[in-house]
């Protein structure tokens, strides 16, 4: 299996299962690339400063960095070097976490779904399911050493974060601090550890076309050297350039739903380049599957109506699952 993954050779030429088609390529030099992805500095003392300016971000990009979110630098740079040491490890050490099958908890794989996709993505990614830890973790790959305690640790800090995250997100929307956290149920958490090696023709093709995230809350660590995150704002694709030290967060999809389409999950994708590999690390917030979802009661009134139905999360996932990650917004199937 591990001739699947890019990141066990050198590519000097495109392979064509790569190349998109002429309309769908990425039009690098259209890119905006001095934008200004909105800041948000954790550590202010004024509450209400704060909350306000985390809902206006969730208005007009749906994506803000933070800063000063208690998560330890040290711990942060330990996470990239165990990211970056197992995509060198040998290809038949890779080749056993391997596996295409989405519904598999942890999983090395390639692109984005190799069974029913026709054009790949220049990515390999590790994905692995975090909550409970102590459930997932023996799983996880045992090599490098320190991988399990390191990530693990990891995760338990991006969960805290996210928490605080939905008090301030409710609060900017009106609703009771803890109403975010308590509607979305038990919630799972898992990652996706991204490499995205260099590429031969990057104007060609993506390391992920544009696509919404289906779950909750996403907290991303970025490569602070090579960029690749672009965000669509204004009909334009925006290259996101992180602060030093900064997470990015991006609203998902079921946060568009809960606030009733005031918040936006927004397009997104990842874009590679000729001479550098790039990482970047994904914790996802995912509501617990049986839960149901809508907007809050307090966002529908006769002036606002309800523009979701609601559903499970098993429901919505079973739905984004069986599509193509460039199709239209998930949500639009579930509009009322």
């Amino acid at each position: 299996m591990a001739e699947h993954l890019l990141s066990t050779a050198t590519h000097r030429t495109m392979p064509g299962s790569y190349v998109r088609p002429e309309s769908q390529r990425p039009r690098l030099g259209e890119v905006v690339s001095g934008a200004r992805i909105p800041v948000v500095d954790l550590a202010c003392p004024d509450r209400a400063a704060v909350v306000a300016a985390i809902g206006a971000a969730c208005r007009s990009h749906g994506f803000f960095q933070v800063l000063n979110h208690g998560i330890d630098a040290g711990l942060i740079a330990g996470v990239m070097a165990v990211a970056r040491e197992f995509f060198r490890l040998p290809a038949e050490e890779k080749a056993k976490l391997y596996s295409d099958d989405p519904a598999k908890k942890i999983r090395l794989s390639t692109s984005f779904n190799v069974r029913k996709e026709t054009v790949h993505n220049w990515r390999d990614y590790l994905r692995l399911h975090c909550h409970p830890l102590d459930q997932f973790v023996p799983d996880w790959p045992s090599n490098p050493p320190d991988f399990k305690e390191t990530m693990s640790s990891y995760c338990k800090e991006v969960r805290e974060l996210g928490f605080r995250l939905y008090a301030a997100i409710s609060e900017s929307l009106g609703l009771e601090p803890s109403y975010m956290k308590e509607t979305l149920g038990e919630q799972e958490q898992h990652m996706a550890v991204n490499f995205y090696p260099p590429c031969p023709s990057p104007e060609l093709t993506y390391g992920l076309p544009a696509h919404t995230d289906p779950n909750a809350l996403t907290i991303l660590l970025m490569d602070q050297d090579v960029a690749g995150l672009q965000v669509q704002h204004a009909g334009k694709w925006v290259a996101v350039n992180p602060q030093p030290g900064a997470l990015i967060i991006n609203i998902g999809d079921q946060l568009q739903a809960l606030s009733n389409g005031q918040y936006r999950s927004v397009w997104h994708r990842a874009v590679v380049n000729s001479d550098r590999e790039r990482l970047s690390v994904a914790s996802f917030l995912c509501p617990c599957n049986d839960v149901e979802l809508g907007p809050a009661r307090k966002l529908v009134t006769e002036e606002t109506p309800a523009v979701y139905r609601n559903y499970t999360y098993d429901e919505y996932y079973k739905k984004f699952w069986s599509r193509n990650l460039d199709q239209e917004h998930c949500l639009e199937l579930f509009r009322t």
